[in-house]
């Protein structure tokens, strides 16, 4: 379906990624906000809280994150497209009720804009080293989407696209921003609405008396939803349930909830997948990068060309779930992956297993607080052709 007019603001704005991520939840049709402040991802909250009234939305600062994302556990069940933002600390604090929306099959997106760590750390200054907590930051067994923008424009697609995926595949979508992609401003230009496409909720259509809300006839595909106060007697809970959402404590349910959170992604791993590739023929090294690492590292990719070396290039922008089998291929064909991250190794881990040995992996660590040296990213790109 198209966007809601009320909610796109339509045309070229030159603003920062923490407002464009804003204008793209509002037009993707978010209209229920629960966050607490946090550097650097206040400006969202903020952009949002301004724009609310306008388009008909509930903004709430809750006492802390922990609240803030089972207010937006609770508002999606009541119908509404929901997200919260942090950064950080507040991540850590969110996990436990992510991994409640994720056992729930709760559409919703947690945006977090990245900043060093671990502790309070850096608060105004840049990091990557949430990417693993992204993963396995809940307990258990299941999976997540997570999707790394590198620019203000990528900020506002893309966090359509976030809400996008959480409503077809009932899942927590993790838009894994990081300070200089927030706070970074450029031109962003927003189409008329009707040249926006948004998922819409997939509402229960049948009998009242007929429906479960645990109920699929394929385990990789989630079941419709519905809201509550509209009469429905079923029940959600975190643990493991039955069909009709009521707790049912045996091994037998637990394996056919658990593959059923890990099938409806990891079966449609393809159609989530966004990843950029220039790959040039005959390519011996191939540089991995995500978020704001992206752009430094086509710095040095340019310069690895000037000097003749054969580089190629892959960005993760879906980095979960990750790109297993691609790469995999890529391992049989190349001398190396060179991944910079601003983090001390955390994408580079799961290149290294899916290149299973077929290629070298080379980790260009920075601990956080800037960006990397592209002559550094260059000196890595010159070991792996070697």
């Amino acid at each position: 379906m198209k966007a809601d007019p009320i909610g796109v603001a339509t045309g070229s704005h030159y603003i920062d990624g923490d407002h464009a991520c804003a204008e793209g939840a509002i037009a993707a049709g978010c209209r229920f906000f629960a966050g607490y402040p946090i550097t650097p991802s206040t400006e969202v909250a903020e952009r949002i809280a301004g724009r609310f009234p306008k388009v008909g939305g509930m903004f709430i600062q809750m006492e802390d994150e922990l609240a803030s994302m089972a207010a937006v556990v609770g508002a999606a069940w009541s119908g509404a497209k929901s997200m919260t933002v942090t950064s950080g600390p507040g991540f850590s604090l969110m996990m436990e009720n992510l991994g409640l929306g994720v056992m729930m099959e709760v559409p919703c997106v947690v945006v977090n804009v990245q900043r060093g760590g671990p502790s309070t750390g850096l608060p105004t200054l840049t990091g990557q080293a949430d990417m693993m907590q992204a993963r396995w930051g809940s307990h258990g067994d299941y999976e997540i989407i997570a999707i790394s923008p590198n620019s203000p424009q990528e900020c506002f697609d893309l966090t359509i696209t976030a809400f996008n995926l959480a409503e077809k595949y009932r899942v927590p979508v993790l838009f894994m921003m990081d300070e200089c992609v927030g706070h970074m401003t450029e031109k962003v230009v927003i189409p008329e609405a009707d040249e926006l496409e948004v998922e819409p909720r997939n509402f229960y259509q049948g009998e009242k008396s007929e429906y479960l809300p645990y109920r699929f006839e394929d385990d990789t595909r989630p079941s419709p939803m519905v809201k509550a106060g509209d009469g429905y007697y079923i029940h959600v809970t975190g643990l493991t349930h039955a069909e009709n959402g009521y707790p049912v404590i045996n091994a037998e349910a637990q394996d056919k909830n658990v593959r059923h959170l890990v099938n409806k992604i990891l079966h449609h791993e393809e159609e989530i997948r966004i990843i950029e590739e220039d790959l040039i023929d005959g390519a011996d090294v191939v540089v991995i990068s995500y978020g704001i690492s992206s752009r430094v590292a086509m710095r040095a990719v340019q310069l690895a060309r000037d000097k003749g070396l054969k580089v190629g290039t892959m960005r993760l922008v879906t980095v979960w779930p990750f790109p297993e089998k691609r790469i995999r291929e890529l391992a049989d064909k190349v001398k190396a992956f060179v991944v910079p991250e601003i983090n001390l190794g955390q994408i580079s881990l799961e290149v290294e297993r899916c290149a299973g040995g077929q290629a070298k992996t080379i980790l260009v660590p920075h601990a956080g607080g800037w960006v990397h040296d592209p002559e550094v990213i260059l000196a890595a790109i010159e070991k792996g052709n070697s």
